[in-house]
């Protein structure tokens, strides 16, 4: 095989920490989207008082918003909680580490603002630590988010995966759970990717895309993207985001 692919092959070696994707900044491209998420929270974010952040992976994102003094973040994923606790703890913001995502550490009606940028959250928890009046952001990735290099690989669909986990469900939880859906909008998009050790590292970094995902195990298949992208120059997939905005 070529000496490039192989070359690409071993950006699966590459290090990976916290929600960190810079690595393959301009080689894994998202087209524009209808929204952004970092311009649509800032307004509540200005108004708040107290704010929770679910899932805050290694702090990235969160460390560069107008954040209110009483700021706390949650992390479920082990490794990423030394990370977050640098970047975090510095600036004054607490973070803790969730061991059961369905039971948070607070008490009721605790914020007046709760974000949540892909991750997992229990409705009915949302809704119990959350004052009267305050808000809930959440962008979650939608169910057939890249589930075409699932399909183009040959390989499993996420242990996840359900079709029915739509912008309608999350907004019917949350409703049923006594809060006002004010937004709700879900949309699709492209992402294009131009080389395949993007690819090989985006499996690494997000590893229950493609269960028990090895280089070995792939290899063709990968090796026939690779030389559709060397033919093309990119590979399009369809990726997918639900946006939900609401009110207790």
């Amino acid at each position: 095989m070529e000496r490039n692919f192989e070359f690409y092959l071993k950006e699966i070696s590459q290090n990976f920490q916290g929600w960190d994707f810079s690595y393959i900044n301009n080689r894994f491209v998202e087209s524009v989207k209808e929204w952004s998420y970092h311009s649509l929270i800032i307004p509540y974010l200005l108004q708040s008082k107290s704010l929770l952040d679910m899932g805050t992976g290694g702090g990235e994102f969160l460390s560069i918003l107008p954040f209110p003094s009483k700021t706390v973040a949650t992390e479920c994923y082990a490794p990423n909680i030394p990370i977050a606790k640098s970047r975090l703890e510095p600036k004054g913001i607490s973070v803790i580490s969730l061991e059961d995502e369905n039971k948070l550490p607070f008490t009721e009606g605790q914020f007046d603002l709760i974000i949540n940028r892909h991750e997992y959250y229990n409705a009915s928890e949302v809704a119990r630590v959350l004052q009267p009046a305050g808000w809930f952001i959440t962008q979650q990735v939608g169910s057939d988010n890249d589930i075409m290099l699932n399909q183009m690989l040959g390989a499993p669909y996420p242990e996840d995966y359900d079709p029915n986990w739509t912008a309608d469900f999350l907004a019917n939880q949350l409703a049923h759970n006594g809060l006002k859906i004010h937004t709700k909008r879900s949309l699709k998009y492209t992402t294009r990717i131009f080389d395949i050790g993007a690819i090989v590292y985006y499996f690494k970094a997000i590893p229950w895309q493609i269960p028990k995902f090895t280089i070995e195990l792939y290899k063709d298949k990968l090796y026939e993207l690779h030389q559709e992208i060397q033919e093309k120059g990119f590979l399009d997939i369809e990726s997918q985001r639900y946006l939900i905005i609401a009110q207790k």
